[in-house]
């Protein structure tokens, strides 16, 4: 299959690594990304990769708390360095990681948290809606697969489009900073609270609320 201007754009974003070297990742995946970018850190061709190991404990606990004090976020960003950890870009990405969690509620850090017993009873769930939508046995599962990672998008922070720039996963945004800071970066861990949170309560779109409250 030929592979897209703006695949190749988005692995480079992820990886830091040479525009042939994504194309060619991409060639051999088939158009993965995911995938491509595993055969470029074997290759040891991603240079966020090269960082990805390395110790990162200072960094810094970043809190968020929505304007009209309904949502509250916390949440620890790393990296290797005390000097990195107190530098605007990184404070700046921490804040928008925070945002992030206000506007998009994930539940997990990574798709690697989610419990094995939570996605197993989610492609039940999902198998028997596919049944009942009448689908044929043989593409059930697939269809189940497909839809285990929109499972994911909602709910694992790293698979969500970042809400200032949809286009791209907060995975990708991650890898952008590692490569332009220079040092490994993890999320670590967050918590969020929610006003009156497991209580009946009207549907709001915290999404628009947190982004009319940063005015942008």
């Amino acid at each position: 299959m030929a592979v897209s201007a703006s695949a190749v754009k988005e692995l480079r974003e992820r990886t830091g690594a040479g525009m042939l070297d994504c194309k060619k990742a991409l060639d051999e995946t088939n158009g993965d990304i995911a995938k491509a970018v595993d055969v470029l850190r074997e290759r040891g061709l991603s240079a966020a990769a090269n960082k990805a190991g390395r110790v990162a404990t200072e960094g810094t606990v970043e809190s968020y708390i929505h304007a009209n004090g309904r949502i509250g976020v916390l949440v620890e960003i790393n990296c290797e360095t005390d000097f990195v950890g107190k530098t605007d870009q990184f404070r700046e990405f921490a804040r928008d990681i925070a945002m992030q969690i206000a506007a998009a509620n994930p539940k997990f850090v990574s798709r690697e948290e989610v419990p094995n017993d939570e996605l197993d009873k989610e492609r039940e769930i999902l198998r028997a809606q596919a049944l009942n939508e009448g689908k044929p046995e043989k593409i059930v599962d697939k269809m189940v697969e497909g839809r285990i990672s929109k499972y994911y998008e909602e709910y694992c922070l790293l698979e969500q489009p970042f809400i200032k720039d949809p286009d791209k996963t907060v995975h990708t945004l991650l890898k952008e900073k590692i490569s332009t800071i220079g040092e490994n970066i993890s999320i670590r861990r967050f918590v969020r609270y929610e006003l009156g949170e497991g209580l009946e309560k009207k549907e709001d779109n915290f999404v628009a609320e947190v982004m009319s409250q940063a005015k942008l």
